[in-house]
C-alpha cells in the first residue's frame, strides 16, 4: 500500500508572512487522515513546522503517521527549510513516541498555573519594586542578548537569534515601561537587588487571556537562596493584581534546576515543543 499526501488547498500566506498548508493522509488514495504544514517566520526564515497530524483509529499502529509525517518533512525541505519543529500534549504518548523515533528533539516547555485567589505572601526582607526608565533601557539591552544567546545555544544562526530576539521584545514592549498589561520589577532583598521580572499579558488558546512571565532571573552571587521562588511568587502577585487568574511560561528544556522549581509551585506542562534539523 501506498501512503501519500494530496492538499486540501492551495498554500495560505498567513498575516505574519508564514506560508501554510493542509494535506489529506491517502492510502492508495483512500483518505486516512490530515495533516498541515507551515513556515515558522517568527524563529527563522528557515523553520518550518507540522501544526497538526491526525490519522483515522481504523488506520493507526499502521505506519501511516511516519510516512506521512515524513513526506510534510519533504515538502518543507522544497519550500527551503532546515529544521521542522512540531508541539505535542505531555500525555500525547503515542505522537511523542512517533516524534522521538523520526529524529524529533524536546526543545522546550511550555507550562502554566492557575492561580489562588489571593495573592501569596513574599517571604520576610523581600519586595518588588518597579524599574525606571534608565534600568529598563540597560535591562532591555541585556534582555535581548541574553534571550538570543538561548536560541543560538540551541542551533539557530546567531543573525536569525537576535533578528527573532529584537522582534520580540519589540513585540511585547512596544511602549517600553508604558506598555498596556507590562510590569517589570526588580527583587530587593534588604535593599540588595537579587532579581528581575517581565510579566505581561497575551491571548492563550480560544481567546483566553492570561499572564505570561517573559523574563525572569536571578543576579549571579544570590542563586541557590530561594530568591527564584520569590520571584514567581512576586509574579502571581502582579498577576493577581492586574485581574488576571491564569499564569504561563516557557522554558529551555535543558533548564532543569528551573522546570523543577515551576513544577513545585503548582505549574504543569501544557505542551511539549519538539524539533529536527532538516538535513
Amino acid at each position: 500500500m501506498t501512503t501519500t499526501l494530496r492538499p486540501t488547498g492551495p498554500i495560505q500566506h498567513e498575516a505574519d508572512g508564514a506560508k501554510s498548508r493542509a494535506y489529506e493522509v491517502c492510502v492508495n488514495g483512500r483518505p486516512v487522515g490530515r495533516i498541515e504544514i507551515a513556515t515558522f517566520p517568527a524563529l527563522s526564515a528557515k523553520a518550518g513546522a507540522i501544526r497538526s497530524l491526525r490519522i483515522d483509529e481504523a488506520d493507526r499502529r499502521r505506519g501511516r503517521g511516519t510516512v506521512a509525517a515524513l513526506a510534510a518533512e519533504e515538502v518543507l525541505r522544497g519550500w527551503g527549510c532546515t529544521q521542522v519543529l512540531t508541539s505535542v500534549p505531555p500525555d500525547a504518548t503515542a505522537a511523542r513516541r512517533l516524534a522521538s523515533a523520526l529524529g524529533y528533539t524536546e526543545r522546550s516547555r511550555s507550562m502554566r498555573k492557575a492561580l489562588p485567589a489571593e495573592p501569596p505572601a513574599l517571604p520576610a526582607h523581600v519586595e518588588g519594586r518597579p524599574m525606571s526608565e534608565g534600568e529598563f533601557a540597560q535591562w532591555r539591552a541585556q534582555a535581548v542578548e541574553s534571550y538570543a544567546q538561548s536560541w543560538i545555544d540551541r542551533g539557530v544562526a546567531a543573525e536569525e537569534a537576535r533578528a527573532k530576539s529584537e522582534a520580540d521584545h519589540l513585540e511585547s514592549l512596544p511602549d517600553g515601561l508604558a506598555t498596556p498589561g507590562a510590569s517589570l520589577r526588580f527583587l530587593v532583598h534588604d535593599g540588595v537587588i537579587v532579581g528581575h521580572l517581565f510579566v505581561g499579558q497575551r491571548e492563550a488558546r480560544f481567546g483566553e487571556q492570561t499572564s505570561f512571565v517573559y523574563d525572569v532571573q536571578v543576579v549571579d552571587g544570590h542563586r541557590g537562596q530561594g530568591h527564584g521562588r520569590s520571584l514567581m511568587l512576586l509574579a502571581e502577585r502582579v498577576s493577581l493584581d492586574a485581574g488576571m487568574h491564569l499564569l504561563a511560561l516557557h522554558v529551555f528544556s535543558g533548564n532543569t534546576p528551573a522546570i523543577s522549581l515551576y513544577e513545585s509551585l503548582g505549574y504543569e506542562t501544557t505542551a511539549v515543543n519538539l524539533f529536527k534539523p532538516l538535513l
